[in-house]
C-alpha cells in the first residue's frame, strides 16, 4: 500500500510541472480539448511519469486514457515488477 501512495505522489508532482491539478473536476478534463495540450506535451507529460515512476505503459492501453484521471487509473494497474 505504501507503494501506491508513493506512485501517486510522484504522479501527481509530475502532473504539476505540466500545470495540470488532479483535485476537483479538473481531473476529468481532455488533454487536448479542454486542457489545451499539444499532443507532443501529452507524450512528454507520459513519458516523465513512466522515467520517474520507472514504469512502461503499453501503447495500446494508452490509447484509450484521454484525461488525467485515466492516465493515473493506469499507472495504478502496472505492477511494481514491471
Amino acid at each position: 500500500m505504501n507503494q501506491q501512495i508513493s506512485k501517486i505522489k510522484k504522479a501527481i508532482e509530475v502532473f504539476n510541472t505540466y500545470g495540470i491539478t488532479l483535485t476537483g473536476p479538473r481531473k476529468n478534463d481532455h488533454f487536448v480539448k479542454q486542457l489545451n495540450m499539444d499532443p507532443v506535451f501529452v507524450n512528454g507529460l507520459i513519458f516523465e511519469l513512466e522515467f520517474n515512476l520507472q514504469v512502461f505503459i503499453k501503447e495500446e492501453k494508452l490509447k484509450g486514457a484521454c484525461t488525467p484521471r485515466q492516465v493515473i487509473g493506469l499507472l495504478m494497474e502496472i505492477p511494481r515488477n514491471n
